[in-house]
């Protein structure tokens, strides 16, 4: 009887492997590549980092981009970097109760970055710097209501938010206990009352005379659009109240933190704007920097929310925000047709930003700080501390007129 040979079986079946091995990897290593024609991966920029290409190799001309980035520092806005001072001048020589109650910062210059398939074609300024970004922070907060929204833990837009705090103090009467989710949203819920020893009147005051003010006349709720950041600071205790932990935990967890954004953005609210949920004090923050606060963060984290957006809540192959959410925020309201949820700026017709296209967005704060999100040309923009006036339509008119007539998309 032979001998059985262990040792030359091992052998043999090592050698069989390998030649199997040598077969496949080819045809696998082949799998993994596009195919011919394909579209390439979508990128997504890693936590620190963010790839630059050269604007021809995604189909811009420098020369006409470099332009619009001399437009934009030519137009910076001239009046003074000293937060606190420049609020007292905006708001505080107008409004009769004004005063800061959050933390301010003295802002940087000028600053910008343009992305366009995902990639850096320019940078200037300091993108690095942390500034405040006033009522871009709106679209922050309206982030965390829809959070909340496709969690089901908003049941429905048209609830009336009384039904989601703990006591009716805060929407008592006729007028406020019909006030609903969406009417926060939209700015149209013309809520009457004191938040934060702000009165709802003593924001952006009504009236030929100071004496009016407190007369104000009152709308339905929904039929009547005023932008009011005493309002959209009763949405973020509304949105405390539903979340039962600080907004800015939220956001970090369940948006920032996957969208590979820094450590260095922070969130405030006010000295005054404590609440106890719990057993615990929190501080419950504000939609801008109006009376201080606000969010304070660098033009790359800018960016990246932005960025989530362009891609309808995405992040590679995990959705962040809901895509129906971002398709109600995008809505035109009743009240105001270039308006969606705050603070999604529209371009309805075109007439807010005519050298864009009408499905473009802004988010859109005091200073000027802007995220525009283009999706007819695949771009995000990041200006910070440009002028009033047109010169914001322009600067995106010349960016949009570097795209080369070959590479709209």
């Amino acid at each position: 009887m032979p001998r059985f040979d262990r040792r030359a079986v091992r052998l043999q079946l090592s050698v069989l492997v390998l030649l199997a091995l040598w077969v496949v990897q080819p045809a696998a290593v082949a799998a993994q590549r596009p195919a011919a024609g394909a579209a390439p991966a979508v990128y997504f920029p890693p936590r620190g980092q963010w790839a630059h290409r050269k604007p021809a190799e995604v189909g811009m001309d420098a020369a006409r981009l470099q332009e619009a980035v001399d437009f934009s520092v030519a137009n910076e806005n001239p009046a003074t970097k000293d937060m606190a001072l420049d609020l007292n001048l905006t708001f505080g020589l107008r409004e009769p109760m004004f005063k800061i109650l959050g933390p301010t910062k003295p802002r940087g210059g000028m600053t910008g970055l343009v992305i366009r398939h995902g990639y850096v074609v320019a940078a200037w300024g300091d993108p690095d710097r942390v500034d405040m970004t006033h009522s871009v922070t709106k679209s922050f907060l309206s982030t965390v209501v829809g959070l909340a929204w496709q969690r089901g833990m908003i049941r429905d837009l048209s609830d009336k938010a009384k039904d989601y705090m703990p006591t009716p103090e805060r929407f008592e009467g006729e007028h406020n206990g019909t006030i609903t989710w969406e009417h926060l949203l939209r700015q149209t819920s013309d809520w009457s009352g004191t938040l934060w020893d702000i009165p709802d009147w003593a924001d952006r005051p009504v009236g030929e005379k100071p004496g009016d003010y407190p007369n104000r006349p009152m709308h339905e709720p929904g039929t009547f659009y005023k932008y009011n950041d005493v309002r959209v600071n009763l949405l973020a205790l509304v949105t405390l109240n539903v979340w039962r932990r600080p907004l800015p935990q939220v956001l970090r967890e369940y948006v920032m933190d996957p969208i590979g954004a820094s450590n260095r953005w922070r969130w405030y609210g006010y000295d005054n704007s404590w609440v106890n949920i719990d057993g615990q004090m929190m501080q419950s923050v504000s939609g801008g920097g109006h009376f201080g606060g606000g969010m304070f963060i660098n033009a790359w984290d800018m960016a990246r929310f932005g960025y989530l957006f362009l891609h309808h809540g995405k992040w590679g192959d995990r959705e962040i925000v809901s895509e129906k959410w971002i398709a109600m925020a995008r809505t035109p309201g009743p009240a105001n047709e270039a308006y969606g949820f705050m603070n999604w700026f529209l371009n309805t017709n075109r007439k807010p930003l005519p050298n864009a296209p009408a499905t473009a967005v802004a988010f859109q704060g005091n200073g000027a700080n802007i995220i525009y999100i283009d999706w007819d040309h695949d771009l995000v923009v990041v200006v910070r501390w440009i002028r009033g006036g047109g010169a914001l339509n322009e600067f995106i008119g010349k960016v949009l007129g570097a795209i080369t007539p070959l590479s709209t998309q």
